[in-house]
């Protein structure tokens, strides 16, 4: 059984700041916005987690083996290095869906993203070290089969974007819905799943149904471990085995 422990990173007034005390340069808040994502990605990457970049003002990291402590020290670097600060909630659960919806909740509770008063809330619990397994996480590493000869080599640029998301969107719905899992986009052709305890068959069908719906043709790797990069590293080794015998689903456990 599986036991991810997800937090949501949320910048704090983060709307009425880009336009006080009048609006900023789309170009300064993108500069921003990706250099804080690139922060926290070593932030929680240091310490064995992965972040998603979600809406950028909004941010998804699963952060087995990151204890309050850690993530308070995260909040402060992060509040000492940029013009925002962030909130942080963690919560766990059986699947990555849940575990998300009760940290939304616990920060929704504590204010609302524009809330100028609601400053750099820390909330939630985490999985105690005695109380951890090396199946705790199940990541899936998802790639679109052939996509440099069918999109790259053969389209512009825009349509082959708009192919790769949309099976992306699918993907994502369809994991949500069906699985508990969430999905995120993780640049090329790559989506990342992070996914309660399936098997082969869910991935699978999961695979035929962005095919039958948007044709796009997926293949997956999947492992599992005690935090989100041993699992992940073990699914790029699946999906290594995918392209090397031409299988849709590899999973390394």
């Amino acid at each position: 059984m599986t036991n991810t422990q997800v937090t949501h990173i949320q910048i704090d007034n983060y709307g009425p700041w880009t336009v006080t005390p009048e609006p900023r340069r789309e170009v300064d808040l993108q500069t921003l916005q990706s250099r804080l994502f690139a922060d926290l990605s070593q932030l929680f990457g240091n310490r064995d987690g992965y972040v998603f970049f979600s809406r950028f003002d909004n941010m998804i990291a699963v952060s087995n083996g990151l204890d309050m402590d850690a993530h308070a020290l995260v909040q402060e670097s992060v509040g000492n290095r940029y013009p925002v600060t962030m909130s942080l909630s963690v919560a766990t659960g059986t699947t990555p869906a849940q575990a998300l919806g009760d940290a939304t909740d616990q920060l929704q509770e504590a204010g609302s993203a524009q809330d100028k008063h609601r400053r750099e809330i820390l909330k939630g619990r985490t999985i105690d070290d005695e109380f951890r397994t090396e199946e705790d996480v199940q990541i899936a590493h998802f790639d679109v089969n052939d996509a440099t000869g069918k999109y790259t080599d053969q389209l512009n640029e825009f349509d082959t974007f708009i192919h790769i998301e949309q099976g992306y969107a699918e993907l994502m719905r369809y994991m949500r819905q069906a699985h508990g899992s969430l999905c995120f986009f993780v640049g090329g052709d790559n989506v990342i799943g992070v996914c309660p305890d399936l098997d082969e068959a869910d991935y699978q069908d999961a695979i035929d149904h962005v095919n039958d719906a948007v044709e796009v043709d997926l293949k997956v790797g999947v492992g599992r471990g005690r935090t989100a990069q041993s699992a992940g590293m073990d699914a790029k080794h699946a999906l290594e085995h995918c392209r090397a015998n031409g299988a849709d689903v590899e999973l390394l456990f």
